[in-house]
């Protein structure tokens, strides 16, 4: 039986703090369009899920101010639920997640590596690039979380070197399906996103982002997402 982690010493933001972020990495996602309502068709996601909605967070990439202020909102985050003295180095997830943890390890100061999808060779360091060695504590970071099965990939894969990982750090995470956070707790993994999806819509309805119907359509899917895939053609289920 595994032993209770001691939680990090942190010095947490205050919710009205972490609201405020969470309310300003949504609309800056807003502004980007990198939210997408379907027309007629739905979005089909990689785990399968139909989904009237798809976000693109690699947008922020091409919008210097906007990348600058998530990744200052990042390292607050990073600093107040992590701590940056947990943290050896910061591990980028191919493909998206790589330039995102190039800015973070650049504002942290902290060394960093990348995960690949697939192994590049023999052996468990095989899926790693970069300088590293065995017992550092990594932070993962990605762009974004749906189902969270692809973190828990990419944990393994880190794992298997060596490496001590707990933590996931995103820009945004879907935070619709239990699964996930059921997933996440038998890994031993915790996860960290500026916005998820209730923020998008909460932001849409104070700025009227989207129609009416649009939003109603939205707020269903997020309300039951697997009843609503399976409805319109999609999966019924997760699968890690």
């Amino acid at each position: 039986m595994k032993e209770p982690r001691a939680m990090p010493q942190t010095m947490p933001l205050s919710p009205e703090t972490r609201d405020d972020f969470a309310r300003r990495t949504a609309l800056a996602l807003l502004d980007i369009h990198a939210v997408e309502v379907a027309d007629e068709r739905p979005f089909i996601l990689s785990s399968g899920i139909a989904s009237p909605v798809y976000i693109n967070v690699r947008k922020v990439i091409s919008v210097p101010a906007v990348r600058k202020k998530l990744m200052g909102f990042a390292s607050e985050v990073i600093d107040a639920e992590i701590g940056r003295d947990n943290i050896d180095a910061i591990a980028g997830a191919e493909t998206a997640g790589i330039p995102f943890a190039a800015w973070i390890a650049a504002q942290t100061g902290l060394p960093m590596q990348y995960v690949r999808k697939r192994a590049q060779g023999f052996g468990p360091e095989a899926h790693i690039e970069g300088l590293w060695e065995a017992g550092q504590r990594v932070l993962l970071v990605e762009d974004l979380t749906t189902d969270g099965a692809s973190k828990l990939r990419f944990c393994e894969a880190l794992r298997a070197a060596g490496l001590v990982v707990e933590d996931v750090f995103m820009l945004f995470q879907y935070d619709i399906f239990p699964e996930t956070r059921s997933a996440m707790t038998r890994s031993g993994i915790r996860l960290h996103a500026l916005a998820t999806w209730k923020d998008i819509l909460d932001v849409a309805r104070v700025h009227n982002r989207f129609t009416p119907e649009e939003r109603e359509i939205i707020a269903a899917f997020l309300e039951n997402p697997l009843e609503w895939s399976a409805t319109h053609g999609g999966a019924r289920s997760l699968t890690f």
